[in-house]
């Protein structure tokens, strides 16, 4: 009997739900006065304004970063820089001129300081190649999402209140070629994704909180131009810090210590080297004439020691030249007086006891402060004698040899094919064959490929971000300057056109630098070249940048 009740109950049971399901059917015709029923539209509409959260390939989620299905991108490229800006956007907490402030939509090419260029891979889609938020007065860090931007070419974002550390996802930006994150509050050791940049050419790091050591590594990498002066970075110059092929490296205003690397001798590319204000104390070393396109020398503020080596009277692009603050000791060369470009030679504060007269002739120097007799506003005698009473030994300070470096060896030859001897075959017992079918001629070679010419040899005069101009005095000419020499294996080059200024106050690009925007930004290649024209707020920075 217990066992027919409990059948009963269970048909019931069915029952009740059939009954429920219709009737919940049926509401969905009557969707106003229904209790909790959903039509078909409602259903779609809710899963329209699901949002789908980003996941990359490592499965990690962004976090907040959401998109609305709704949306409707052009490519699924726009897809990923649309999840990247809103990533960068979530992460500003404050935005003073409100730049950000139309990042809403799918058309990404339209936001702000955002410039969208053909991809390198597929010219009929375009993708975002460049991000130049400089001086906009952002607080906030940069997001992991960020490394979605895998078609970025430029990321400027200097003079801003960027804080934090550099994204481990940066790692994705295979096309970076610009990044300058200068003059911003960001922390932490050196951020060594950058050394995995393999299309990087221009790193600024300078006026950030960076410290600890710059790894060696960074003077093997095949950049143009390396900007990290004015951070806490602490360490030994390395003896291989002549392998960078950079044509301006600024170094100012650290704590390094130790030699002034005499494989300086090899980086025969180098335009510009600063080094002032860090704690360098050896004597400087003779192959820093090996450098003939040098146009900017600055070792000030050390604790450099010994002569002037002669050599540096064979740098006949010299233009600028400052050992002041120092301890260097001895006579002038004539010779460096003599330089056919030298405007502007400081050697004040030192010990040199002796100055050829043609270096009275140079339209800017500085001579205080050493023990040079019959010149005003030296040293007293008791402090010359002091210290000139205690030679100098260079070989005390330890310093490595100079290797000079090897040529890159020739490609192997190919190997002449030699003919096998003609060997006698017997004659053919059958008859002879048919006669044979002719094949169809092979198919036309390819056209070779086409080279593209290289520019002109390199020129930099060392550009602050985004890289602004050097401005040193109100006057001289203007110059056209090549930032980013053209290597064989990759076609890729800068053009600047700065109007620019000689040294004779501090170094602009130790200067917090002058607002440039871009306007225009394009592909010209595959290899993901653009340009970018910076439009600056005063026309004496006008400059044309051509990657």
């Amino acid at each position: 009997m217990k066992k027919k009740n409990n059948i009963i109950n269970f048909h019931s049971f069915h029952l009740l739900l059939l009954f429920l399901f219709v009737l919940f059917c049926s509401s969905e015709q009557h969707s106003i006065t229904s209790h909790g029923g959903l039509t078909d539209r409602e259903v779609s509409y809710i899963k329209q304004r699901q949002l789908l959260y980003y996941r990359d390939e490592f499965g990690d989620r962004g976090e907040k970063v959401t998109v609305d299905p709704s949306l409707v991108f052009e490519n699924p490229r726009q897809r990923d820089a649309y999840i990247a800006l809103q990533a960068l956007k979530q992460a500003i907490l404050s935005d003073s001129y409100n730049l950000t402030g139309n990042w809403v939509g799918a058309n990404v090419c339209d936001y702000t300081a955002v410039f969208c260029a053909p991809a390198p891979d597929n010219k009929r889609i375009k993708t975002v190649a460049g991000i130049d938020l400089n001086h906009g007065d952002i607080a906030g860090y940069l997001p992991e999402e960020l490394g979605l931007l895998t078609d970025l070419a430029l990321f400027h974002i200097n003079s801003n209140r960027f804080c934090g550390t550099v994204p481990h996802k940066f790692i994705k930006l295979k096309r970076l070629f610009e990044l300058d994150l200068s003059n911003n509050r960001f922390a932490g050791k050196f951020p060594e994704v950058v050394l995995k940049l393999p299309s990087l050419k221009f790193l600024d790091l300078r006026f950030n909180e960076f410290e600890g050591t710059v790894p060696k590594e960074l003077f093997d990498k095949d950049l143009d131009a390396i900007f990290i002066n004015h951070n806490r970075f602490r360490f030994n110059l390395p003896n291989n810090f002549g392998n960078s092929p950079v044509s301006v490296i600024v170094l100012a205003n650290n704590k390094f210590h130790g030699c002034v690397p005499s494989s300086l001798g090899n980086m025969t590319g180098l335009e510009e080297i600063i080094m002032m204000n860090n704690g360098l104390r050896s004597c400087l070393p003779e192959e820093v004439g090996n450098l003939k396109n040098l146009t900017v020398f600055d070792v000030s503020f050390n604790e450099l020691m010994g002569p002037l080596p002669d050599q540096i009277g064979k740098l006949v692009s010299l233009e600028q030249l400052n050992v002041a603050h120092n301890m260097l000791s001895g006579k002038i060369p004539a010779s460096v007086c003599q330089l056919p470009k030298l405007q502007n030679f400081t050697f004040s504060y030192n010990f040199f006891t002796g100055e050829p007269p043609v270096c009275l002739n140079l339209r800017a120097f500085d001579d205080r402060r050493n023990c040079l007799p019959a010149r005003p506003l030296q040293r007293s005698a008791a402090q010359c004698k002091s210290f000139l009473s205690r030679p100098v030994d260079c070989n005390s300070f330890k310093c490595a040899h100079f290797v000079p470096s090897l040529p890159s060896p020739p490609p192997p030859s190919p190997p002449i094919p030699v003919p096998s001897p003609p060997v006698a075959l017997p004659p053919p017992s059958l008859p002879p064959p048919p006669p044979p079918v002719s094949s169809p001629p092979p198919p036309p070679s390819p056209p070779p490929p086409v080279y593209y010419p290289p520019p002109p040899p390199p020129s930099v005069y060392s550009p602050p971000p985004p890289p602004p101009p050097v401005i040193y005095l109100p006057h001289h000419r203007p110059r056209l300057l090549l930032l980013l020499r053209l290597h064989h294996h990759h076609l890729l080059f800068t053009l600047h056109l700065l109007y620019h200024h000689h040294l004779h106050r501090p170094h602009h690009h130790l200067l917090h630098p002058h607002p440039l925007h871009i306007h225009h930004l394009h592909h010209l290649h595959p290899r993901h070249l653009l340009i970018c024209h910076h439009r600056p707020r005063h026309p004496h920075h006008l400059r044309q940048y051509i990657v």
